[in-house]
């Protein structure tokens, strides 16, 4: 059985930032992607960073120098770190584990997801 909680999130001025933590439980995902999605009201969810298997990171182009992702393996958790938070930003914030084949930003790829954390700027 796999789990994933998050904690942070939250109200922050534009230009400030933000640390969304996610802690992954169960065996099986050793082959998933862990990242993180995120959807705005009206708009559909969408990936914004994950990192696969092997470590590789892919990070979508409205995020891009701005928000980093991290891996810790011994506490099984998975950050992302925020940085100069723009209004646009605003949104549910999802943890995620699943694989994929196309689009790494399509939700249909995920297969586990952690409750969401609002984040408003």
């Amino acid at each position: 059985h796999v789990q994933l909680v998050v904690s942070g999130g939250g109200s922050v001025q534009a230009g400030g930032s933000l640390k969304l933590s996610c802690v992954v439980s169960g065996n099986s995902i050793r082959t998933y992607f862990v990242g993180w999605f995120r959807q705005a009201p009206g708009k559909q969810r969408e990936g914004i960073v994950i990192m696969d298997s092997i470590g590789s990171e892919k990070y979508a182009d409205s995020v891009t120098g701005r928000v980093t992702i991290s891996k810790d393996n011994a506490k099984n958790t998975v950050d992302l770190h925020m940085v100069s938070l723009k209004p646009e930003d605003t949104a549910m914030y999802y943890c995620a584990a699943g694989t994929y084949g196309g689009d790494w930003r399509d939700a249909s790829n995920v297969r586990y997801w952690g409750q969401g954390t609002q984040v408003t700027v």
